[in-house]
């Protein structure tokens, strides 16, 4: 699962990228690894794996990970080729998601390619490139569609009729994500992967001033994507590069508090982009290791248990379910399970984000 961050040229995305490669620098705990030069595994900051630690002690904790790919500069034209465009927008198709950054700070040292600073219409640009992008895809499963449909193929003619709701949508620069589907209508639109129909998050670059409480830019921005039910998320990419540069825990955060932030804008971020993805955590907790695992929102006991190992998934008998809440507030499993909050739970249990889950299976 990988989130995508896009954007016009010189509007910060490779300084954010930067400082989420510098993630390490954020937490002892929390180390970054690159496994391509455009694509960054980064760890997701997470409190409760340091609760964990402190209670079990464990020989190491592996936090849970999400994809960040960099990817390159949009300009106008994208969807006919110009620039990089065809390279940006297969890119993007294979991405979950897409974190877009807007450029809300004023800096005359730093050109925009349309001259001036309107992060509103830099959206607008992207929109329309996205969208030029998805009628084309969505033309042709059309074309094939329209054919059937002239002979009486009734499967066909319904087709038609949601891929020309989706059509009219985009022609007039709507995203395919803020339009509503049956889940047998989800099941037509989902194999377009279609880049306007992928969640969203809005992270708009701002001057260190601005980092608590945003600015105009900002409030502009919120407005023109109210209807879209996408956060919105302020950040100084430069103020952040500056922090993930110092060398002490101690020196980051005299340098947050100076900015009036209780954390760095990349830990928040990070978490935006794993829920973005639908993506939720639950702990192995023992003496070797603390471990968060993920899995997508709804996913089942086996399923969780097949992160771990598929034979898990395949023999799987029982999981024991600890609330995360409990084991802090009880303090060890043995204390736990004498508490009686200790549940068993089947195959088709629905994970819960926080259990705590221990698997017994046979193969």
């Amino acid at each position: 699962m990988k989130c995508g961050i896009v954007g016009l040229p010189n509007v910060g995305k490779s300084t954010l990228f930067n400082c989420l490669s510098n993630a390490k620098a954020q937490s002892a705990n929390f180390p970054f690894c690159t496994i391509e030069p455009n694509v960054g595994v980064v760890n997701v900051p997470d409190p409760r794996l340091e609760e964990l630690e402190k209670l079990v002690h464990p020989e190491r904790v592996v936090p849970a990970t999400v994809d960040i790919v960099d990817i390159a500069g949009l300009v106008r034209g994208a969807s006919k080729g110009e620039g990089l465009g065809n390279q940006f927008l297969a890119n993007i198709r294979e991405t979950n998601a897409i974190i877009h950054v807007l450029r809300c700070f004023d800096d005359g040292n730093i050109t925009h390619v349309d001259g001036s600073i309107d992060p509103v219409r830099d959206k607008q640009t992207i929109d329309m490139e996205l969208c030029l992008k998805d009628l084309e895809t969505l033309g042709k499963r059309l074309d094939k569609e329209r054919k059937a449909a002239k002979v009486g193929n009734r499967e066909a003619q319904a087709a038609v009729a949601v891929l020309e709701r989706v059509e009219a949508a985009l022609e007039d620069c709507r995203s395919v994500r803020s339009l509503s589907f049956s889940e047998e209508e989800r099941e037509l639109i989902a194999p377009l992967q279609l880049l306007t129909d992928k969640p969203i998050l809005y992270v708009c670059n701002v001057d260190e001033a601005s980092a608590v409480s945003g600015n105009a830019y900002v409030e502009a921005v919120r407005e023109a994507v109210r209807d879209e039910e996408a956060e919105v998320l302020v950040l100084a990419a430069a103020a952040e590069a500056d922090i993930a540069e110092l060398e002490t825990y101690d020196e980051r955060q005299m340098f947050l508090a100076e900015m009036g932030l209780e954390e760095p804008g990349v830990s928040r971020l990070i978490r935006s982009a794993y829920k973005l993805l639908r993506l939720q955590t639950y702990f192995t907790a023992g003496p070797k290791e603390v471990k968060a695992w993920t899995v997508p929102v709804g996913a089942t006991a086996s399923q969780a248990a097949g992160v771990i190992h598929t034979d898990f998934e395949k023999g799987f008998i029982r999981a024991e379910v600890i609330k995360y809440e409990d084991y802090i507030a009880l303090g060890s499993e043995v204390k736990v399970k004498e508490a009686g909050k200790m549940h068993v739970e089947g195959k088709e249990y629905i994970v819960q984000d926080g259990d705590i889950m221990h698997f017994r299976f046979n193969v």
